[in-house]
C-alpha cells in the first residue's frame, strides 16, 4: 500500500529514485530537484556518527558497509500500535558535519537532513562524488508513513540514536548539493532558480 504522501497528485509527480542507486544515477542529479526515494536507507544522528568514527579510529569493522548508501539524520520516535515507526522527520544536518568527510571517504553516497552543510562537508563530497538530500522538517508523522519496514542494525542501547536500517517507499527529498557543486540554499538566496 503506498503512502499517503506518494499518493497525493504533487508528490506522486516527483522524479523517482531507488537507493541503493543505480549506476550513473547521481550525476543526472540537479540541486533544487525534487525527488521520491523508494528502496533502502540508513540512519543515524551524533552518537551513531562517534560510534562510528571510534571503529574506524580502532581499526575495526562498521557494523554496516556504508559505500553506496545513504544515511539520513534522524531519531525517531517509538512505533505507535500499529505503525512501523513513530515520528521520523530530519534532524539538523551540520550536527554530524565533524564526521561526514570520514564517511564520505568510506564511499558513502548521500546523506539526508535539514538545513545547510558546512565548507568542509561540501568540499568532500564534491571530492568523494556524493550528494545531500533535505527532506521535510517539522513533519516527522507524515514522513513516518513512508518508512514501510524498520530494524535497527548497530548501537540498539542509543534509542533514537541507534542505527536503523529503513525500507522507504515514495519518501519526498530536495537535492540540495549536487556532483558539479552546486547549493540549492545559496541558489535561493541569490535568486538564480
Amino acid at each position: 500500500m503506498s503512502s499517503p504522501l506518494a499518493q497525493s497528485r504533487f508528490f506522486s509527480q516527483l522524479r523517482k529514485i531507488a537507493v541503493p542507486f543505480a549506476q550513473g544515477e547521481l550525476a543526472s542529479l540537479k540541486a533544487g530537484e525534487l525527488v521520491s526515494l523508494t528502496g533502502t536507507i540508513y540512519t543515524g544522528r551524533d552518537q551513531t556518527h562517534r560510534r562510528l568514527c571510534a571503529l574506524l579510529d580502532e581499526g575495526r569493522p562498521l557494523p554496516v558497509d556504508l559505500a553506496g548508501q545513504l544515511l539520513y539524520y534522524v531519531g525517531p520516535t517509538p512505533a505507535p500500535p500499529g505503525r512501523v515507526i513513530g515520528a521520523a522527520g530530519p534532524t539538523t544536518s551540520y550536527r554530524m558535519d565533524a564526521y561526514t568527510p570520514r564517511l564520505l571517504a568510506l564511499g558513502m553516497a548521500a546523506t539526508m537532513g535539514k538545513g545547510a552543510r558546512s565548507a568542509e562537508v561540501r568540499q568532500a563530497m564534491l571530492q568523494h562524488g556524493a550528494v545531500y538530500f533535505a527532506t521535510i522538517g517539522g513533519a516527522g508523522a507524515l514522513l513516518s508513513g513512508c518508512i514501510k519496514k524498520s530494524e535497527v542494525v548497530a548501537f540498539a542501547d542509543a534509542g533514537a540514536e541507534a542505527m536503523f536500517r529503513f525500507e522507504v517507499e515514495g519518501f519526498p527529498a530536495v537535492v540540495i548539493n549536487d556532483l558539479a557543486g552546486n547549493d540549492y540554499y545559496e541558489m535561493v538566496q541569490q535568486h538564480r532558480i
